[in-house]
């Protein structure tokens, strides 16, 4: 079973608005994608190298929220 986290279960866990751990999850993405540690070489540095890469695959697909079907006509009250 796959379990995504949305930013309201995250912000909810810690304890802060969703907005906040939006902000600190962009933040940490923003810190890495800068960092050279985490920077990953170019296609001809890879095919030019002998070194084995391991590689790893996240699905971060987004799947459609199934719900109710919404009845038609509506009460005049």
């Amino acid at each position: 079973m796959h379990k995504y986290r949305t930013y309201f279960h995250i912000a909810t866990s810690y304890g802060v608005s969703e907005s906040v751990a939006y902000k600190i999850v962009r933040w940490v993405e923003d810190t890495l994608i800068k960092d050279p540690v985490f920077a990953l070489p170019g296609r001809k540095a890879l095919l030019k190298s002998n070194m084995e890469y391991e590689v790893l695959l996240i699905d971060a697909s987004e799947t459609p929220i199934e719900r109710p079907k919404k009845k038609s006509g509506r009460r005049k009250g």
